[in-house]
């Protein structure tokens, strides 16, 4: 079947644009295009499967539109998804938000700030950096390195490998780069990656959290 799927999918232009794929807190919610059909959906998620999508990580939850496929389809994407390690389903839920309620006074307590982690050299393929603070590195981080911090990661160089700030869940955390081209960017637990036509700019580049989502945008230091 997968040599069957890679023929199609070579027919098939724009496949990048028959499925979307969006970050969510729980997990990856797939966006399918208007009137594609269950072959060329299968195709493409297969393709990114099979190439090694950073978006899809083992263990990550990915949804899709309830009633755009039947069940009988839906089955065949969910047999797909946990060959590779995922769970799939189509049960997508909005949060709800319960009634405000009387803010009641509390006892304002301030830690003290961790160090930040300074690294003044590249980071190469393979090696890696954790810490429960923020990072400040004055170097490029390269594809195949990855940074976790539980703080904001901030690059003077290009960051082109794996980043996850807020790694205990501070969806306040933000990373910053001269050039912000990672493999894989997160924060919190949102996952994201900076989109194929970000604008070109003189200026740093910044990932941060908007209204649920990682948003990027250019940034003066």
């Amino acid at each position: 079947m997968g040599e069957c799927l890679y023929k199609k999918i070579k027919a098939v232009s724009n496949l990048s644009e028959i499925v979307k794929i969006r970050g969510l807190k729980t997990g990856l919610q797939l966006i399918f295009a208007k009137d594609a059909s269950f072959d060329d959906v299968q195709a493409t998620l297969l393709d990114k499967l099979q190439t090694g999508d950073k978006f899809f990580i083992r263990g990550t939850t990915v949804f899709a539109p309830k009633d755009y496929f039947d069940e009988e389809h839906n089955e065949k994407l969910r047999r797909l998804f946990h060959r590779h390690g995922m769970l799939f389903s189509t049960d997508l839920k909005e949060p709800k938000f319960a009634p405000e309620k009387p803010v009641e006074p509390v006892t304002k307590v301030v830690e003290k700030a961790k160090p930040a982690f300074i690294l003044n050299r590249t980071l190469r393929g393979g090696q890696e950096i954790r810490t429960e603070s923020s990072v400040l590195i004055f170097g490029n981080v390269n594809p195949g390195a990855q940074v976790i911090a539980g703080g904001s990661i901030d690059v003077r160089g290009i960051c082109r490998g794996t980043v996850h700030a807020g790694a205990f869940g501070d969806e306040n955390a933000c990373i910053v780069a001269d050039k912000l081209r990672p493999m894989q960017i997160r924060i919190a637990n949102i996952i994201a990656r900076p989109p194929d036509n970000l604008q070109k700019t003189e200026n740093a580049e910044k990932a941060s959290i908007k209204n649920g989502y990682i948003v990027f945008e250019p940034v003066i230091r």
